[in-house]
């Protein structure tokens, strides 16, 4: 007699399980029950084992588990279009800080739910967000999708540095960032709801004085969060550090006795020779965010030891960061990240695709603290599953799937997502909410914020519109 299950999936042509053994299996099943895995086999085996209140065929499909998108700021959203051709002065200061001072939390949601709403329908079953100054309209957007989500509230106390100088709104004492920041934790680290973390961050180091850095710290540690922040993603932030602190970035953050095994560290681009050792000794968690690098030109991958620093057993993980950048899309930004970095060491044998996809998922799910739960598909694991239709002109000749979904799909193919055995995209469309209710949502929000800035000057339009 067959036992119950919630939900089965059978039939499935190519299942990438990412899980211990690195199993990939033809003709696949697996059985959900309450929200977990409890069966991953041949699909004959399933089927004779499980009788499913729910059944879904995986025919002509290529199941992974749900991609985690290790740093993307949902607030900027919104601001796809305004911050091109800038470099790391002006993209900060001039373009994504104003836009991000003139957001509110009616903004903020809008922007938050959109980004969730592109993540999901690329695969993507849960991400970081490094913060703005909106949580809880964040956490309305985000949740309302029905993706996992990681807050937290941006913190910044020093106005000025070599780069430039904070808005005013953005403007907050040490004492009042901890106590903000303190609030978030105490309300969503341990929420109760599974879909729901929250981290401490501190946006930059040079817009960061030690004792803020400290507090998050000890902040962190009591409520046994990640500490993120932005670290050495280009030059000029390498240069801002040594000119004020006498000190590299991560130098700093040794002096201060904060790095360690829950430290998420985004970029880590612009390492000195002695940062490199400390990382590979802290062991923190690097976020590589190739389209960020790409689009500014901020030389991560030219001067980045990513690919060193995971043989060295860093583990990285991968994020897409701001759709300022362009693609918010987690198979196009693991292309990237192989592709660029086989150009640049000149050697088509570094990233391989296999490493790419672990970044997104199981690396991703060991950085959000969250390893013992998501990132593989296997017994015990929460059902956070991914199909992929290969009826698809670059999903063939379909012989290696890992090297199809890196090197030639896109998340367009994807077809249907669950988190948690719920299905949250179902043939291509979002199930939770309303996708033609939010698209009427954008050009609102877009009207609301650009009157508080000097919107035309931020597009290059350099072509005539008539």
């Amino acid at each position: 007699m067959s036992e119950e299950a919630d939900l089965v999936l059978s039939d499935i042509d190519w299942l990438i399980t990412v899980d211990n053994g690195r199993r990939v299996i033809r003709d696949a099943g697996i059985a959900v029950n309450e929200g977990r895995i409890v069966a991953v086999d041949k699909s004959a085996e399933i089927v004779k084992r499980y009788s499913g209140r729910r059944n879904l065929s995986g025919r002509s499909r290529v199941a992974t588990p749900g991609f985690i998108d290790c740093h993307l700021h949902s607030s900027f959203q919104l601001s796809r279009g305004l911050a091109d051709e800038a470099g790391a002065q002006s993209f900060l200061f001039e373009r994504m800080y104003p836009y991000e001072a003139a957001l509110e939390g009616e903004d903020v949601r809008v922007s938050a739910t959109l980004a969730a709403a592109e993540l999901l329908k690329h695969g993507v079953t849960c991400f970081i967000d490094p913060g703005n100054y909106h949580p809880e309209s964040s956490i309305e957007g985000a949740l309302s999708t029905g993706i996992r989500f990681i807050v937290s509230r941006s913190s910044f106390d020093l106005t000025k540095s070599v780069l430039g100088i904070l808005p005013d709104r953005m403007i907050e004492t040490t004492g009042v960032a901890l106590e903000r920041a303190e609030e978030v934790l105490y309300r969503y680290a341990k929420s109760g709801n599974p879909k729901l973390g929250a981290s401490a961050c501190f946006r930059g180091l040079n817009n960061a004085s030690d004792a803020l850095i400290l507090g998050l710290r000890k902040l962190a540690d009591q409520y046994a969060t990640l500490l993120q922040t932005h670290a050495c993603f280009s030059y000029s932030t390498h240069d801002s550090s040594l000119a004020r602190t006498g000190k590299a970035e991560i130098e700093r953050l040794e002096a201060l006795g904060v790095i360690d095994e829950r430290m998420l560290l985004v970029h880590s681009g612009w390492l000195e020779p002695e940062e490199v050792a400390i990382i590979a000794r802290r062991k923190p968690s690097l976020v590589c965010a190739p389209s960020s690098s790409l689009h500014n030109g901020y030389g991560n991958f030219l001067f980045g030891k990513l690919p060193e620093l995971m043989a060295l057993g860093v583990n990285v993980a991968i994020g897409s960061d701001h759709a300022s950048s362009g693609i918010v899309d987690m198979p196009q930004e693991m292309r990237l990240a192989c592709c660029c970095y086989k150009e640049t060491r000149v050697n088509p044998r570094v990233m391989p695709p296999e490493t790419a996809l672990e970044m997104a998922t199981i690396n991703g799910a060991k950085a959000t603290l969250w390893g013992d739960r998501i990132g593989s598909i296997e017994v015990g694991k929460e059902a956070d599953i991914v199909l992929f239709d290969t009826r698809r002109p670059e999903w063939q000749p379909l012989l290696n799937p890992v090297s199809n979904l890196v090197y030639s799909a896109t998340g367009d193919s994807v077809r249907d997502v669950f988190i948690a055995g719920e299905q949250v995209v179902a043939d291509g469309h979002l199930t939770w909410i309303d996708e033609g209710r939010l698209f009427e949502e954008v050009p609102a929000a877009v009207s609301r914020f650009k009157q508080h800035l000097k919107f035309d000057s931020m597009i290059q339009l350099r072509w005539p519109v008539s």
